[in-house]
């Protein structure tokens, strides 16, 4: 297993994340999977012999069950340096201070995920999702609050646009508060709209970036071809959304074709080429069961060569959006295509 710092800080993350969406399974989750206490330990454990040691969850996961799960399948081996991060942000229950990002609502939520996670700090905090109603200037205070209490170590943000990433940023800066060191993203090879802004701006930023469904959904995995809706749609999942179905077919055919030559299947071709990303930390998967676990941890250790690399970028290519079909107009060697700005601008 590969570990790399996170964004600018000197945490140390490996490559895989293990994702626990899937853990508890009540509510709306229980489409995505329902890994119970005895399943989740035997998770756990075959990605700490794998020597992941992140773990990812949120408050909103089955509504706090995911971390009342991971805290009693931990036990001890929160001694064993696994590292643990959850969100809030979602609506969480009845009352008008149940959702956002107010101090009131970030403070109070953190302390419970603290006592449902059975630890004493949160290594990476998330806010979950952007609110329009709470000043950044307070979230940004809170967060800042919670590392001072030490309650929380890092602090990060999760589907935020680029612009709103950076406002935050700029207050931090300003106040001399506590930035976020990362972001985590939707970015697969079907859906690669962060090249535009996020990951340009995590790379300027020194902002480190965990992938959430890397196979978007199962899509990708090579399980599901044309006609075949995944289990996850079948049960009304909607995530993510795909715009261009034919588009996704021919990119699954490619990783197919790749994965047969490579003996290796389709999911970790394609969790591979996410790991050679500019910026990337760390892939945040989910299994529902042990043999899709045991396939995509095997993803650590592929490395896919520039022939196979230049085939998936070519059938995953994304359309060329304003300004940046007019900026290749003017300066190509300066933000164009989105794997120009990454690949020749940036880095």
């Amino acid at each position: 297993m590969e570990y790399r710092t996170l964004g600018r800080s000197g945490l140390k993350v490996s490559t895989l994340t293990l994702g626990t969406m899937t853990f508890g399974g009540t509510g709306p989750f229980a489409a995505v999977g329902n890994s119970d206490l005895t399943e989740a330990k035997r998770m756990i454990d075959m990605c700490i012999d794998a020597g992941i040691n992140l773990i990812d969850t949120a408050n909103v996961y089955s509504n706090g069950l995911s971390e009342e799960i991971i805290g009693e399948a931990l036990g001890g081996k929160r001694k064993n340096d696994v590292l643990i991060a959850s969100k809030a942000r979602m609506r969480i229950g009845g009352g008008p201070n149940d959702e956002g990002l107010s101090r009131h609502h970030l403070i109070r939520e953190c302390e419970k995920s603290l006592k449902r996670l059975k630890t004493d700090v949160i290594d990476i905090y998330f806010v979950h999702q952007w609110d329009g109603l709470t000043p950044v200037e307070e979230t940004v205070a809170a967060l800042d609050t919670l590392v001072g209490q030490g309650k929380v170590r890092y602090i990060g943000c999760s589907n935020w646009s680029g612009w709103q990433v950076m406002k935050a940023l700029s207050i931090s800066d300003s106040r001399h508060q506590q930035r976020f060191v990362t972001q985590q993203i939707h970015y697969t090879l079907e859906a690669r709209e962060a090249e535009y802004e996020l990951l340009p701006i995590s790379v300027d930023q020194g902002l480190g970036v965990l992938v959430w469904s890397p196979l978007a959904g199962g899509l990708l995995s090579g399980k599901y071809r044309r006609d075949s809706p995944t289990a996850r749609q079948l049960a009304g999942w909607s995530e993510p959304p795909i715009r261009d179905e034919d588009r996704l077919w021919r990119i699954v055919d490619v990783l197919v074709e790749i994965g047969k030559a490579r003996g290796v299947s389709a999911a970790q071709v394609a969790l591979a080429w996410l790991l050679g990303r500019p910026a990337v930390s760390s892939l945040v998967i989910g299994a529902r069961n042990d043999t899709q676990l045991k396939d995509n941890l095997a993803a650590a250790a592929l490395e896919l060569n520039a022939e196979e690399r230049q085939r998936l970028d070519a059938v995953s290519r994304p359309p060329l959006l304003y300004p940046y079909w007019h900026q290749q107009l003017t300066a190509k060697d300066r933000f164009g295509p989105a794997d120009m700005v990454l690949d020749r601008s940036v880095i």
